[in-house]
């Protein structure tokens, strides 16, 4: 007692962690009861336990183990704040509770990783548990098996990711262990479930026996497709959704969902990507290009090799494909073109969609190769075009199909058509729209005339299949032109196509539901309820969504009796059997609208349910569930909930006939397809093998009942089979029973599936269905309820119609079918067609056999076809006799799929009819009744092959297919029009000289006359010779006698006259509607016609919500026309007609359209005075509005041209306003026919199309314009060649390099082609273009140019040079109205005033710093040459000249005035932030405090938080300058109030943790951002200045934690990366205090400390890329010789941290070292990794000198203090090694670094030759402030520093804040003075690593400061009137201040007299 008082008082959270078991255990039954008390997720009491409760499930002790699993599922299932401990906690499950022995442990363990990825965790989980996999305990093995696998059931394959679990399958099959072994085939089997046969190539590797019975057990699995179980909290909407449509969906919902299920994952995604450019043969290039074919073919068969991986890798395939296209093209053996062409199409399938770029590059080859008639050749051709279609799409290969199909040759015209049908089923409406469609149609209507056949078929078939596609309305106004007897075949074709398409996943409710009904006009019914119930119950069916219990309870409490509801559970079963009386009689009196139906059947399934042990209890459940079934509304939900209940009752002796029942309405009330479905899958998932006989007797009494309709064939066979197989002879004998009902509906057939069975259980099927041989199908006497119920009067009818419920003509469609396509191999096919003819024997023998086990086939048989029509024609007769039979075989197999290939094998059957052997003639023809059986005649009589096959004077011939045409067409009521074209070779035959063929002739003359009429017979004989002519007449006369009447309809049953009336009856209550519809729109014109003025006093838009975005996305799916085009045609205006029509006002619509010029202005004006009064419909109908203007602007009327400028330049102004940015679907719409204006000969014209492009880049990102002007430089009008070109300078001058797309390299490349231009002004434009380029990044212009000729080259250099020496000579001065256009915006994607409009002069004057030069300085040339301002300038006369002279204080360092167009610069979400940013490094403390408030604002609201996503890098860019700032500046400055400095303090530090409070935000930080903070925080924790302020202590304490919160929540990578970098600074500089590197090496051991956690994150090539450039600045001996050896640990545990935890891998993770073998660092991690081997030495004495010389003197270079003394050393350098060579060291340093040293160098040689000046190239430059080691920077991290300081350095130039003497002084002179800012940079660090580098982020900002300290420092020297502190000064300022101030002075009274 004395040690449970010591914890028994102790706080939960403490107990948890008890080193007692039994005070944790109470710890734990304490805090379950806790978590299940707090309501609030959000509680902070939950953040308590965020640290224990990996050890709530890690406990040593079991029984605590225990306990401490459920509180963990309970802390998981309700804390907001779970998700954070999912990776420990769900490893710590895997480790610690899989491997217990007790089952409960593990069920919670389950369970628990199953509520994690509930809570949006499932990929931790998942990663977790694949780790486990590795494990060397298999218990674990097995229970991450399990675990994975019930996730995978309960959430579905979208939330689990199949492939890793996929990929670590195979592994687990070769595991020792059974258990893990039959673990992984339950996984197996599960994942089949999901993504069935794309789990077969993955698997093809394992054990064949274990492959066999994964096989077995697939066959097992139900069709339907599996559904998702459970649901992420985030998916709730989705949960009710799932089941609302789950509810609506019925037996036909299954069989999509089973197709979208199997479609979501490709077989293709799970494999793994080969690589085979690199396996190339080395000499392909050259094999390929070899005179001898063998050569060729070695060099096509070794990539044919390659390219069989079905997955290939990205690449560059450029010249593959090229060489593979010139073999196809060029080459003369056909084999080879094969062979390629083979290769094409495997690159196509292996790459996808990756291929689509070359698909343009070959596509016109293959097609024109189609004119090679070698079937060979021709179907590889086909291969190839097709796996190319399916790289890209129809759109970008109709131009090459297009030239084509006006070749003379009609095998390329053929196969052109050919490949066009093969699309078009690839296609939807979406994916084929008219604009499309209409050249195909166009071509293919050529091709129908066409006087080869093959030509005339093809196009028939691509013009049926694209009908089936689009539908007859879309493609019928294209055929207008066709006569109607190829109309009618373009219909059959059609119809074909669309017969062959069925889905194969829900045929089999097709097909039933259209079984034994009528003609598809009359609407019948289908048997129980067919097609008319289908539409009622997809209209009538019952959604619900699932209840909670306790809204279960409260609805049932609503009907039921309180007592009832009380006694349910109770233990006494008497009060129970009480309770369910009371039930039942609440159920009898209730109303079936008010009966909640789940609620109710909830209540019975509550404790004990369907466990209840006392039979009278159970029975009246029972009877209720059957009550609450027939008399509510019950839907599939409510079944869901007692099915399974049921089915566990079904065999119990007493309940099982309640049980059967309560199926048998729940069958009515959810249809009996979809509860046999679930009732079997149930059964068999038990083991209970009397319920399993029982459910299969109740099924096959159910189907008697309700009749075969919508039965899932497939899936009963497949559950029959297993019945057969099961040891109790109950169930075989139930399955027999149920085999003998099912052969009632589907006869002979059903059999063929039990041939395997063993035949003692093949003799009593039999017997069983000999006892239903000669009965019908019983009538169905039970509906399903909501088909039914509603139409009792049809019933009756529906039954006899029906003949018995079930068997169709069409059963046969029910069947399932297999595809045997695969099985048709290459080897097959190339098989049947061998030269010797055994080999050609023993190919149809193949061919057999797969037929024959297959039994049942789809009509997809590959290329055998092509192969079976040329052995009909065979030399060796057997093989034709074999051929015939294989054929017969096919006919039963394939079934009524054989339609499609009556062209292709059946009718060269036909003629086969005319061999002169009798035994062939007679198989002929056995064949074809056995093919015209299951595809009856209309297919055969279709085209004009039949009529071919007469036309050949064959007597053989002639003779069989006259007599069977007489046996067939008596039989039919109908026949195709096409039977005309056989009546002339049936006159022929008439007068044949055969007489057996002229008897055959006459016998069928009244066969044809009774189809085609006595008058067109007649009239066809009128084409005869006279002679003929008499003699065929007189034989109709004869026939006419005689001929047959066509049979009578079927016989309908009663009552059918009935149903037909009914069915009219909607027809005609519609045509009421309609003519009511019409007369009140009768009367309506008139009263409109009355009010027309009132009309046009309304809104001129209408406001639909969200009616653009509908516009948006249909013509993202083509459904309607892309508004492109080079004219306007009348199909876009009848588009823009009607889509106008729903939101202009009539009257608008009708002037905007009118004829009359005049009514346009008209328009326009009336839209211009509603602009501002109607601004957000305009916006809403935008779109509409722009692509009316953009028909104006192929107008030629200028007033209407300058109408709708006008109003443009309002609507962007409007726009601008209200902030709204144009949609890309608006821009492309519009801005390319804006630019066609641009070239427009009249100047008020272009002027205005100017500045609508300025008013553009507003309300649409600069880098988006940008396109379309590249664009218009292609036009061939000069003047817009030239326009285009000048405003392309303009976007570059304004925005930088960065507005160039795709990219600046082609963007220039395509601009400078201009220089040669024929037209001088377009050459100008493109001069100044490419200047504006030079302008912004100097000399690397010409690399990004190309190569151009001599002449452009010299032009360009001349221009180049004249821009430079007018910058030199004259610096800009550029004016308040000019300056917007020349500032850089923060993104270039966007938006900026780049022309803004004349500001107005006044405001020149409200600078705060008048005296500061150039930036703010008065443009008084201007001014004084301005004479047309006179009015505006009197405000200037009001200052007082004199005060300027006066000593003046010097100022605080404050922000400049805002200028009054800010809020046009900065219009947008974005640039505001960018704005305030740019506040936030303000000189004036309250400034940048607002700022920062700002800013935390946005952060503390977790919604808002995600806008500042894409600026984290600037805004801690701007924080540390002003860090900086306050440290050298403000803490410096007495005048301050310290509080106030602690205030921007603290406002600083609370916005970084706010910041880095975020997880997502702060791994946006870049690793240069990340080392800049760190250094800026630290050097405040040392700043000893900041203790001695009040509340200093404090803060430092917040810079504390600052630190730990950014070291744990950046990117890991980039802070090691970052610390790194610094530490190497820290110990470079000595400048520093020493604690500084010690701080940074604290950080770093905290850094280590989460390694282990963290390994798995981190970029480790980086990480070792970063300390191997650590080592080579300070290598072993270098580290040991500093004072402390710190570092030296430092780096070291490190490094044996990483190799702890990664291992010998760590060795691979050296890539991105280029001279691995001079590295210290490899040397250094193979010792530790323990790896034996020496290592290269190192370089020479003399190399390793050099280099090390060489890094000590960059160091210098890069350092502020010691820039001269390093470039002097580095010169000095090379003098003394005349043969050292910079470049590669240089080689990955910046150009900007490059061209410094290369500079610096030129001018000490220069100084030390004596010369007086130094002159550097043109431009100006700066040296960078910050340089960080390049190496920081993988290739993927943006370099967005060093975008803004470019832009920044050009933008200083030009505003000549910069001068070249200023910068060499600064540079290299050394004589500047100490305040000069550019000696205040920090020091510069190793520049010459061996990657590209990334600039410091304080460049970005450098300018600001630096332009700050040269005012304060101006007014310094005007207060102590004194000049430049040293000569080196005299080029800055060149006159005192008092001399500018009297010369400003006389200007103005100059100008002031000027104005008088």
């Amino acid at each position: 007692m004395g040690d449970e008082s010591e914890w028994i008082k102790l706080p939960i959270d403490q107990k948890c962690e008890h080193k007692l078991w039994k005070a944790r255990l109470n710890g734990y039954e304490e805090a379950v009861k806790l978590f299940q008390r707090i309501e609030d997720e959000k509680s902070p009491e939950w953040g308590k336990y965020l640290g224990l409760i990996k050890k709530f499930v890690t406990d040593s002790n079991a029984i605590a183990q225990l306990k401490g699993l459920e509180a963990a599922l309970s802390f998981v299932g309700n804390a907001h704040v779970a998700g954070k401990t999912a990776g420990e906690v769900v490893s710590g499950v895997v480790t610690k509770v899989f491997n217990q022995p007790k089952a409960r442990a593990k069920e919670l363990g389950t369970e628990i990783c199953l509520m994690y990825m509930e809570i949006e965790k499932a990929e931790v989980v998942q990663d977790e548990l694949l780790k486990g996999l590795d494990n060397k305990n298999p218990k674990i093995v097995v229970a991450c098996l399990e675990a994975l696998r019930k996730a995978l059931s309960e959430f579905g394959s979208k939330i689990v990711t199949l492939k890793p679990v996929v990929k670590a399958l195979p592994k687990q099959f070769e595991s020792r262990e059974k258990a893990v072994r039959d673990e992984a085939k339950q996984l197996a089997v599960e994942i089949y479930r999901w993504i069935r046969d794309a789990l077969r190539p993955p698997l093809q590797n394992i054990n064949s026996v274990q492959l066999k019975e994964l096989e077995e057990e697939w066959v097992k699995l139900p069709s339907s497709a599996p559904k998702q179980s459970r649901f992420l909290r985030s998916q709730q909407d989705l949960k009710a959704k799932f089941q609302q449509q789950s509810a609506q969906g019925g037996g036909e919902s299954d069989g999509d969902d089973e197709a979208e299920t199997v479609a979501a994952v490709d077989p293709y995604e799970l494999l793994e990507a080969v690589e085979i450019l690199a396996k190339m043969p080395k000499d392909f290039y050259d094999k390929i290009e070899a005179k001898k074919w063998q050569e060729r073919k070695e060099a096509l068969e070794a990539i044919e090799t390659l390219t069989k991986n079905p997955k290939l890798e990205n690449g560059d395939y450029g010249d593959l494909v090229r060489a593979l296209k010139k073999v196809v093209g060029k080459d003369a053996n056909v084999m080879l073109v094969a062979l390629a062409a083979k290769c094409l199409a495997a690159l196509a399938s292996g790459l996808r969609k990756k291929f689509g770029t070359y698909a343009g590059q070959v596509a016109p080859t293959i097609l024109e190769k189609f004119k090679e008639k070698k079937p060979q050749v021709v179907q590889a051709l086909q291969e190839a075009i097709d796996a190319i279609f399916l790289t890209t799409t129809l759109q970008n290969l109709s131009e090459d199909v297009l030239s084509v199909m006006d070749n003379k040759n009609p095998s390329i015209k053929q196969q052109a058509s050919l490949f066009l049908a093969r699309s078009f089923r690839h296609c939807t409406q979406a994916t084929l729209p008219k604009s499309i469609l209409k050249p195909f149609c166009a071509a293919l209507l050529k091709q129908v005339n066409d006087s080869a056949p093959e030509v005339r078929d093809a196009a028939f078939e691509a013009l049926g299949t694209a009908m089936k596609v689009v539908g007859e309305k879309a493609v019928n106004p294209f055929l207008a032109d066709l006569d109607k007897l190829k109309l009618d075949k373009v219909n059959r074709s059609a119809a074909a196509r669309r017969k062959s398409v069925l889905c194969p996943s829900i045929f089999f409710i097709l097909i039933f539901l259209q079984a034994s009904s009528g003609p598809p006009k009359k609407g019948k019914a289908a048997a129980a309820g067919g097609g008319k119930a289908k539409k009622t119950s997809d209209n009538k069916e019952v959604i619900e969504t699932e209840l909670s219990p306790e809204a279960s309870e409260e609805l049932a409490s609503r009907v039921l009796p309180a007592s009832c509801l009380q006694q349910l559970d109770s233990s006494n079963w008497k009060e129970r059997l009480a309770s369910m009386e009371e039930f039942q009689r609440a159920v009898e009196t209730m109303d079936k609208v008010e009966m909640p139906c789940q609620a109710l059947v909830r209540m019975l399934a509550k404790k004990p349910g369907w466990k209840e042990t006392n039979f009278q209890v159970m029975q009246m459940k029972l009877r209720v569930v059957t009550l609450i079934a027939q008399r509510g509304q019950f839907s599939k939900t409510s079944a869901s909930v007692v099915l399974d209940g049921l089915v566990d009752k079904v065999g119990d002796v007493k309940c099982g006939g309640n049980a059967k029942e309560g199926l048998t309405a729940i069958g009515e009330a959810c249809s009996l397809p979809w509860t046999a479905e679930q009732v079997v899958s149930m059964v068999f998932a038990q083991k209970n093998p009397k319920n399993q006989a029982e459910s299969l007797n109740w099924l096959a009494n159910a189907m008697k009942e309700f009749g075969f309709a919508g039965i899932n064939v497939k899936g009963f066979i497949n559950n029959v089979k297993t019945a057969l197989g099961a040891t109790n002879p109950a169930i075989r004998t139930a399955a027999i029973a149920l085999l003998g009902v099912m052969h009632l509906y589907m006869g002979a057939p059903l059999r063929i599936f039990f041939e395997d069975e063993k035949p003692a259980l093949l003799a009593q099927i039999d017997a069983e269905i000999e006892k239903m041989k000669g009965q019908s199908p019983p009538a169905p006497v039970r509906f399903t309820r909501k088909a039914g119920a509603d139409e009792d009067g049809d019933e009756g009818e529906e039954q006899d119609e029906d003949g018995g419920g079930g068997a169709g003509h069409d059963i046969m469609d029910l069947l399932p079918r297999t595809d045997i396509s695969e099985k048709i191999t290459c080897d097959l096919v190339s098989k049947i067609d061998d030269k010797n003819w055994k080999i050609r024997k023993e190919g149809l023998d193949e061919v057999a056999a797969v037929i024959s086990e297959a039994k049942f086939i789809t009509s997809n048989i590959g290329d055998l076809s092509l192969s079976l029509k040329g052995r009909l024609g065979d030399s060796n007769k057997m093989l034709v006799q074999q051929t015939l039979t294989i054929l017969q075989q096919l006919a039963i197999a394939m079934g009524p799929g054989l339609k499609h290939h009556v062209k292709s094998l059946g009718i060269p059957v036909i003629t086969v009819m005319g061999d002169i052997k009798p035994n062939l003639r007679m198989a002929a023809l056995t064949t074809v009744q056995a093919w015209v059986e299951q595809t009856g005649m209309k297919d055969w009589l279709e085209g004009e092959d039949l009529s071919e096959e007469l036309k050949k004077e064959n007597p053989f011939l002639r003779q069989e297919v006259l007599s069977w045409l007489a046996e067939k067409l008596p039989t039919l009521r109908t026949v195709p029009v096409d039977l005309m074209l056989c009546v002339p070779p049936l006159y022929a035959c008439l007068e044949d000289r055969n007489g057996d063929v002229r008897k055959k002739a006459q016998d069928a003359l009244p066969t044809f006359m009774m189809h085609l009429g006595f008058e067109k017979m007649s009239k066809a004989a009128g084409k005869l010779k006279p002679a003929s002519k008499d003699q065929v007449l007189a034989m109709l006369e004869k026939a006419r006698a005689v001929m047959p009447a066509k049979p009578a309809a079927p016989a309908k049953a009663g009552g059918g006259k009935g149903s037909a009336e009914t069915s009219r009856a909607p027809s005609g209550s519609c045509e009421q509607s309609k003519t009511a519809k019409k007369g009140a729109a009768g009367k309506k014109p008139p009263a409109k016609g009355a009010k027309d003025e009132e009309d046009k006093t309304g809104p001129i838009f209408v406001l639909i919500p969200n009616a653009k975005e509908q516009r948006i996305k249909e013509e993202k799916q083509l459904k309607i026309l892309k508004w492109n085009f080079m004219t306007p045609r009348d199909e876009y205006l009848e588009q823009l007609k009607t889509q106008m029509s729903t939101c202009f006002a009539k009257w608008l619509q009708d002037e905007l359209f009118h004829f009359d010029f005049q009514r346009h202005v008209k328009a326009i004006g009336v839209m211009i005075e509603r602009l501002e009064s109607e601004s957000d419909a305009t916006i809403s109908c935008l779109d509409l509005i722009l692509k009316w203007f953009t028909l104006r602007f192929f107008d030629t009327n200028t007033t209407v041209l300058m109408k709708v400028l006008e109003y443009l330049k309002l609507l962007f102004t409007m726009l601008n306003r209200e902030n709204y940015h144009l949609t890309e679907y608006e821009a492309n719409s519009f801005v390319p026919y804006l630019i066609l204006k641009v070239g427009e000969s009249k100047d008020v014209v272009r002027k205005d199309v100017r500045a609508i492009l300025t008013m553009l880049c507003k309300v649409h990102p600069a880098s988006k314009v940008f396109p379309f002007l590249m664009e218009g430089t292609k036009s061939k009008n000069s003047k817009q060649r030239a326009e285009c070109l000048e405003e392309l300078g303009c976007l570059i001058e304004g925005y930088g390099m960065n507005v160039c797309q795709p990219t600046p390299a082609k963007s220039l490349k395509e601009i400078a082609i201009h220089i040669g231009d024929r037209d001088t002004s377009v050459r100008n434009a493109a001069l100044n273009t490419v200047v504006a380029v030079y302008n912004a990044c100097g000399d690397q212009v010409y690399k990004l140019i190309g190569n151009l000729s001599e002449k452009d080259m010299s032009m360009l250099e001349e221009r180049i040079k004249r821009s430079a020496k007018k910058t030199a000579a004259a610096p800009s001065k550029p004016s308040a109205t000019e300056r917007p256009q020349r500032e850089h915006p923060p993104n270039p994607n966007g938006t900026f005033l780049r022309k803004p409009a004349q500001e107005d002069p006044n405001k020149l004057n409200e600078s705060s710093h008048p005296s500061i030069p150039k930036e703010f300085q008065l443009d008084l040339d201007m001014i004084e040459m301005d004479q047309s301002r006179v009015c505006e300038m009197p405000d200037l006369v009001q200052h007082k000249l004199d005060e300027l002279l006066e000593p003046i204080m010097i100022p605080e360092p404050k922000m400049h005035s805002v200028s009054p167009h800010f809020d046009d610069l900065h219009n947008s979400t974005s640039s505001t932030i960018n704005y305030v940013i740019s506040q936030v490094a303000s000189g004036d403390i309250n400034t940048s405090i607002q700022a920062l408030a700002q800013i935390d604002e946005v952060l503390r609201q977790e919604d808002k938080a995600e806008v500042m996503s894409g600026h984290i890098d600037q805004f801690l860019i701007a924080t540390f300058m002003q860090l900086r700032l306050i440290y050298s500046t403000h803490m410096a400055d007495d005048r301050l109030d310290k509080k106030d400095i602690i205030k921007l303090y603290s406002c600083i530090i609370g916005n970084m943790l706010s910041l880095f409070s975020m997880e997502s935000l702060a791994r946006e930080a870049s690793m240069g951002v990340l080392k800049d903070l760190m250094h800026g925080v630290i050097t405040l924790m040392l700043d000893s200045r900041v203790e001695d302020i009040e509340d200093g202590q404090q803060l430092i304490r917040s810079v504390n934690l600052l630190v730990i919160r950014v070291l744990e929540k950046s990117d890991q990578t980039n802070m090691i990366s970052a610390l790194l970098v610094l530490l190497q600074d820290s110990l470079v500089t000595t400048a520093g205090p020493p604690t500084f590197s010690e701080l940074v090496m604290k950080c770093l051991w905290r850094m280590i400390r989460f390694l282990p956690e963290t390994i798995d994150t981190i970029n480790l090539d980086r990480i070792l890329l970063d300390v191997h450039n650590f080592m080579k600045v300070f290598p072993k001996e270098k580290l040991k010789q500093l004072k402390s050896d710190v570092p030296h640990r430092t780096l070291k545990t490190l490094l044996h941290t990483l190799c702890k935890l990664t291992g010998p891998k760590i060795l691979d993770h050296l890539s991105m070292i280029e001279n691995r073998s001079e590295s210290e660092l490899e040397a250094h991690l193979r010792r530790v990794v323990k790896h034996s081997g020496n290592l290269s030495g190192l370089k020479s004495d003399r190399g390793t000198e050099k280099t090390g010389l060489y890094t000590v003197r960059s160091d210098k270079i890069g350092s502020k203090e010691n820039t001269k003394e390093g470039l002097t050393e580095l010169y000095e350098f090379k003098q003394k090694y005349s043969d050292a060579d910079l470049e590669p060291f240089l080689k990955y340093t910046s150009q900007f670094f490059q061209s410094y040293v290369e500079r610096g160098l030129r001018m000490i040689e220069s100084e030390r030759e004596g010369k007086a000046r130094i002159q550097t190239s043109t431009g100006t430059t700066v040296i960078p402030q910050h340089s960080v080691d390049s190496s920081l920077s993988s290739n993927n991290e943006e370099l967005k520093p060093a975008v803004y300081y470019e832009r920044l350095k050009i933008l200083r130039q030009r505003q000549g804040l910069e001068n070249t003497s200023r910068c060499c002084r600064t540079g290299l002179g050394g004589g500047g003075g100490e305040d000069d800012p550019q000696q205040q940079r920090p020091a510069i660090s190793s520049l010459l690593s061996s990657k590209p580098p990334v600039a410091s982020s304080t460049d970005m900002l450098h300018s600001k400061l630096s332009q700050l300290k040269e005012s304060r420092e101006m007014y310094q020297q005007e207060h102590n009137n004194a000049h430049s502190h040293s000569p080196t000064h005299g080029h800055t300022r060149s006159a005192s201040p008092a001399a500018n101030l009297d010369d400003l002075k006389k200007r103005l009274e100059r100008i002031k007299s000027n104005r008088q």
